[in-house]
């Protein structure tokens, strides 16, 4: 039976050179985390706040960690110390709170700007126009304290891989867009254990992938 380390050993030997990997830990245990971490994977990805300041306190401080779920407002303050990435800025208003909280422990905050690619309701972010409204306009160089250095989005729940790739594909097409100009815009985070491969072939250069590594949640 295979090992958790042989899991992550096997995928960082499958990727691209130019394709980072995120463990999503949420839910497991810091035992797990550590056994991932002893096979050389650095990055874990957590969706939960709470969830994710416990596992600071008790787990190597040499782990870098990414939020990477939908982020709260009033949660931005207990992160911001320590947290390598966020991916899901699907707001304004969201990255203001980034931008303000930062600026109070003197940080700037790398983050990526969450898109809504999926056509369903439930998935968050910002629209393609708004982004591209956005980005190089004089509101976006008021938050000194965030830099933003990429774009995210998850695609539809779905088994059509031609729609999957579609979107994706849309995704790459803003990304590609959106860094003209900008030397530090050079992360791409789309692609999970069920979709990770399409991703990949549509340009990601970011994964995030916890079922594939851990095992399916229950």
């Amino acid at each position: 039976m295979q090992t958790v380390a042989d899991k992550i050993t096997m995928l960082h030997k499958s990727l691209p050179d130019n394709v980072s990997l995120v463990a999503v830990s949420k839910k497991k245990s810091a035992a797990e985390i550590i056994e991932v971490a002893e096979a050389g994977q650095l990055d874990f990805g957590e969706n939960y706040v709470q969830e994710l300041c416990e596992k600071i306190q008790i787990l190597p401080k040499t782990l870098r960690w990414h939020a990477i779920g939908h982020l709260q407002t009033n949660k931005v303050k207990d992160i911001v110390p320590f947290v390598h990435l966020i991916h899901g800025i699907d707001s304004l208003r969201l990255l203001h709170e980034v931008n303000k909280q930062a600026k109070k422990v003197n940080r700037i905050i790398p983050c990526l700007l969450q898109v809504h690619i999926a056509k369903e309701e439930t998935k968050f972010g910002f629209l393609t126009e708004e982004v591209k409204i956005f980005l190089g306009s004089e509101e976006e160089k008021e938050y000194q304290n965030v830099a933003l250095c990429g774009l995210m989005g998850m695609a539809s729940q779905t088994d059509d891989q031609i729609k999957i790739g579609q979107e994706f594909a849309e995704l790459k097409s803003l990304f590609d867009w959106s860094k003209k100009g900008k030397k530090n815009f050079s992360v791409l985070s789309m692609g999970m254990s069920s979709d990770y491969k399409i991703a990949i072939d549509e340009g990601s250069t970011l994964v995030r992938i916890g079922s594939l590594i851990f095992g399916a949640r229950v």
